[in-house]
């Protein structure tokens, strides 16, 4: 399994419902893209202070490399990209493979 995890600071203008437009368009994208099994999402939530400015994060997990490969260029990843990217000050997207136990 792959993790495909974000962090998004959104521009200072979005509001909570376009946050929450974006977020849907993610999770959207399960069962439309083969392979990619879950999306998680949700604002920071901690005391702990580290999150450098970022205020949401979110979580995808495909089921293998090759998945999370052919995500990328996919038709709906894109259109949700044209309705996520413009609404973003900054973002970090990190991905790491899950051993098999």
């Amino acid at each position: 399994m792959i993790r495909h995890f974000g962090v998004f600071q959104f521009h200072p203008d979005i509001t909570q419902a376009k946050i929450s437009e974006c977020f849907a368009a993610l999770a959207g994208m399960v069962g439309k893209i083969p392979g990619l099994l879950s999306v998680e999402h949700g604002s920071y939530q901690s005391d702990e202070g580290l999150n450098e400015g970022f205020t949401h994060g979110f979580i995808m997990t495909f089921d293998s490399a090759e998945s999370r490969d052919a995500y990328l260029p996919h038709p709906v990843h894109e259109a949700v990209k044209d309705i996520v990217v413009p609404c973003l000050a900054r973002v970090v997207v990190f991905d790491f493979e899950v051993p098999s136990h």
